[in-house]
């Protein structure tokens, strides 16, 4: 099985519950698994992870093979995923928001990939569609991410830290 991540996952564990200076474990293994083709990210999230110009960015930039560039398959998988007109509100357009949300979707529905987010399903959207929202109505599967490290089978144990 592979995993498409949403930017969210990224953004949250980095800057609170697996900050790169008490977890570097945790994004070694991302490294790696994203060597061996089990998680990727589009394009877009990279770019919307560029825009908080941070150590994440910096770490991300280094790793060209964590991301897929959009090819004519997606773009197709994008197409359906639009056809629905509710599916118009995935994306915040006012505040250049959840950019890469559709793109998430569409390359896991290109690659018949597992959508890992942080958003949660909702029973009565308001404004925005949610991607598992957009994910349910595509039948395309998604998880959290501490589901994901379920899966993967990761294991943490804490180390003291000496500092000079």
């Amino acid at each position: 099985m592979i995993y498409s991540l949403d930017t969210n996952v990224f953004i949250e564990a980095w800057n609170k519950y697996y900050a790169f200076d008490l977890c570097p474990d945790y994004w070694e293994k991302l490294d790696h698994l994203a060597k061996n083709g089990i998680i990727f990210a589009t394009q877009e999230v990279k770019k919307e992870i560029e825009k908080k110009d941070d150590n994440l960015f910096e770490w991300v930039s280094s790793r060209d093979h964590l991301f897929r560039a959009i090819d004519d398959n997606v773009q197709d998988c994008l197409r359906q995923i639009f056809e629905t007109e509710a599916h118009h509100r995935l994306v915040d357009s006012s505040k250049f928001r959840s950019i890469a949300d559709p793109w998430v979707i569409a390359h896991a529905m290109a690659e018949k990939a597992i959508v890992v987010t942080k958003e949660e399903f909702e029973t009565h959207p308001t404004k925005r569609v949610k991607i598992p929202n957009v994910c349910k109505a595509m039948s395309v599967e998604w998880i959290d991410d501490f589901e994901l490290i379920r899966r993967l089978g990761f294991g943490f144990s804490v180390v003291e830290i000496t500092k000079t």
